[in-house]
This record gives structure tokens, C-alpha cells and sequence, in this order.
């Protein structure tokens, strides 16, 4: 095994280096300094530990952006943008791991008594290092957990590249291709910031709607390339060591994205991984509000910009509102007609909240922000709010009954 990783790691030194340049330092500062945690801290209080650490590196990140970018006025170097993104995952990986070493489900291999101390750290050391910064990982893909790798890894040295998993690959590396293609006519035939600019009235909506499509065409297609790598690589498929294929990682839903007509769906099926990774750091382990404390978490993991604080805090409240919203239309729609109707309506109400909450998050600027307050975008994200004022009303009066 020792082989491999040394190969996938090398190969994430290299791919590190070539991708980012110098800015890998900082990502090899948040791995080794992460390693040097799960390898010294109790095993109650490594998660904690290490969490903080991770967090408080790549926010300060995070802030040295906004400094050159809103202070100083200049360009974001495109390859600073990238290790961001790296660290992004690597936070990912890294509470992933550690809240699997805090509940027991991984207990990092010891070896026999008669090692040296030097050799027993290596053995320790390089499985999480390789897991941290192997070259399939490192800048994109679905999240994978320890368990996962070293499974995969067990069974790369006895199983040999599958079929199935060779045309899973080029199927999601075809349907990325597709939808880059569809991306570019898009941007070709629409300049958002030009139409977002001269728009009015109604007017806006259109532009906030085809920029939106714009962004989830780029997240559409970069979720299936990744995914598509993955499989590639076998990462993507459950193995066991005969090489069946029992399931395989998603993260991009299209068909559901696009169809559903509830943002409670919609927040869910978005970018799979990270969503069922949000559910377990913060929304099943906190104590009160865990919608609001996973939506402000994951402002603060994305970089604290004006506009993702404002659009996941929006995010969070649509979801809030969602259950009464459909809850209502569900009693006034009897019949099969009725019922085709509300759900069409409420699928567009849903595709003009989400681009209403992309848009904020995307261009994440004050100017940005300010034009959709005044837009009449927001009258869509409004009827939410109100939705959920009349909830909290409601359920006040219902309250003061059952008191008298």
C-alpha cells in the first residue's frame, strides 16, 4: 500500500504546485498542520481542534481577498481564487475526517509493537496525508470519505479498471462537454452586466433569470466533469474488493434541480456532498436554530461576502417559509387542474427565488445587492417572507387559545 500513496500524493504535490504555484504553501500549511492535530489531540477534542484551526486559516484567506479586492481596489489573481477553493475542500475533508475519528468509525491503523517510533508515525501519518492531498481529490469532486479511500485504495492493487465504471466516466465526461457548450451559447448571446445595467421593470427579471442559468450551467458542468474523474479514478464507485459496484456518489441532480418546485428540495439535492456534509457538522449537532446555524456556517465557510451573507441568510428563510407556502396551495388545490396549476406556478416562483439567491451569492458585491433590492426581483423572495410572518402569526393566536 505504501506505494500508492506515495503515488496519489506526490501526484496532489505536483498538481498543487502546477495548478496554484506559490499559493500551495498555504494549502500544505492547512494539511500538515491539520495532520499534526489528528496526531497529537485527545481523541474527544480532536474534532474541536481541529475544526477551529482549519476555520480560522481559511477565513483569514478569505479576508486577505476582500482586502485586495474591496481596499486596495485590485484584481483577484485567478490562481489565488483556486487555492480558496482548495481550501474549501480541504476543510471538508478535514472535519469529515475528524468527526469520523471523534464517533469511532475510524480508528487510524497502529502497527506492531516492534516498529520504531519514526516508522509508526509514518505509518500513522501517510494514510491521512494521501487522503488529504491526493491529485484525484484535491481540486474538485464529490466529498470522500476516509473510509471510502482506503477502501479504494485496499482494492486498486486487486481489482482491475471496470466497464462499468469506464462508461459511467465518459457518459458524465459527455454530458459536461454538452452542457459547456450550452454555457457558451449562452454567454454568447447574453452579457449579463451590460443587461443588468440598462435593465427596467420587468425587464430585470429576465436578466436575473438567464444569469442564474449561466451559473448553474458553470456548476452543472464542472460537477460532472468532477464526477467523471472520480469514476475514472474508482472513487466514485462503492467496491467491494471483487469490484462490484454498489452505488455511486452524485452530486449533480440535474434533472430534479430543474423540476422540482419546492426550495426545501432544491436545498437539498443542490450539491449533494456538501449538503449531507453541512447536515452532519452543523445542522444535526447543534442545539437551537440548526436551519439558521447551518445556513450562517455555511455563509462563513464560503467567505463572509457581503452578498453570501445576505443570500444564505435570505436561503435560509425561503426554506423556513417553503413547508407553510406549499402547505397552503396543497389545501386550496382540489382538483387534478388545480393541482397542475399551483404546481406550475410555484415551480416558477421557485426558479425566480433561486436566481434571485445565486445572483446575490455569485456576484456577492454591495453594488450587486443594492440592484436587486430595488429590482422588482424581489418582489419573489418578498412573498416568502410574508408567508412566513402570517405562519408566525398564526401559530401566535393558535398559541393564546390553547392558553385560555
Amino acid at each position: 500500500l505504501g506505494f500508492w500513496y506515495i503515488f496519489l500524493l506526490v501526484g496532489g504535490f505536483i498538481l498543487a504546485c502546477a495548478a496554484i504555484g506559490c499559493y500551495a504553501l498555504l494549502v500544505f500549511v492547512s494539511a500538515f498542520c491539520s495532520l499534526a492535530i489528528i496526531h497529537s489531540a485527545d481523541l474527544q477534542q480532536v474534532h474541536q481542534w481541529a475544526f477551529c484551526f482549519q476555520m480560522t486559516w481559511q477565513t483569514l484567506c478569505h479576508f486577505w481577498l476582500q482586502y485586495k479586492e474591496y481596499y486596495l481596489q485590485e484584481t483577484t489573481c485567478p490562481r489565488f481564487s483556486i487555492t480558496l477553493s482548495v481550501l474549501m475542500l480541504m476543510t471538508q475533508r478535514i472535519t469529515s475526517l475528524t468527526l469520523d475519528i471523534h464517533e469511532g468509525k475510524v480508528r487510524l491503523w497502529l502497527p506492531h509493537a516492534e516498529k520504531g517510533p519514526l516508522e509508526r508515525h509514518l505509518h500513522q501519518a501517510l494514510p491521512v496525508c494521501t487522503y488529504l492531498l491526493s491529485f484525484p481529490t484535491l481540486l474538485g469532486g464529490p466529498l470522500c470519505s476516509f473510509n471510502r479511500f482506503q477502501t479504494w485504495i485496499r482494492c486498486s492493487r486487486r481489482t482491475s479498471f471496470s466497464q462499468c465504471s469506464l462508461w459511467a466516466a465518459i457518459q458524465k465526461a459527455l454530458g459536461a462537454l454538452m452542457l459547456g457548450f450550452l454555457k457558451n451559447m449562452l454567454r454568447g448571446y447574453i452579457c449579463a452586466q451590460a443587461d443588468q445595467n440598462d435593465c427596467s421593470c420587468f425587464g430585470c427579471v429576465y436578466v436575473l433569470w438567464t444569469s442564474a442559468l449561466f451559473f448553474r450551467l458553470t456548476y452543472y458542468s464542472n460537477w460532472m466533469l468532477d464526477e467523471s474523474l472520480f469514476l475514472a479514478a474508482g472513487l466514485g464507485l462503492e467496491l467491494d474488493c471483487a469490484g462490484t459496484a454498489e452505488g455511486i456518489l452524485m452530486d449533480a441532480d440535474i434533472w430534479t434541480l430543474e423540476t422540482t418546485n419546492t426550495i426545501a428540495v432544491f436545498t437539498r439535492t443542490w450539491n449533494k456532498s456538501t449538503a449531507q456534509w453541512l447536515r452532519r457538522l452543523v445542522f444535526q449537532r447543534s442545539k437551537s436554530h440548526p436551519l439558521w446555524a447551518t445556513f450562517a456556517f455555511s455563509a462563513w465557510w464560503h467567505g463572509l461576502h457581503p452578498g453570501q451573507v445576505f443570500g444564505f441568510l435570505c436561503w435560509a428563510v425561503m426554506v423556513k417559509a417553503d413547508y407553510g407556502f406549499h402547505r397552503f396551495f396543497r389545501s386550496i388545490a382540489k382538483s387534478q387542474p388545480q393541482r397542475v396549476v399551483c404546481q406550475s406556478l410555484t415551480w416558477c416562483h421557485t426558479q425566480l427565488v433561486v436566481a434571485y439567491i445565486i445572483i446575490a451569492v455569485e456576484r456577492r458585491t454591495l453594488s450587486v445587492l443594492w440592484w436587486l433590492f430595488f429590482s422588482y426581483n424581489s418582489f419573489f423572495p418578498l412573498v416568502y417572507v410574508i408567508s412566513l410572518l402570517l405562519l408566525a402569526k398564526e401559530k401566535i393566536e393558535l398559541h393564546k387559545m390553547n392558553l385560555q
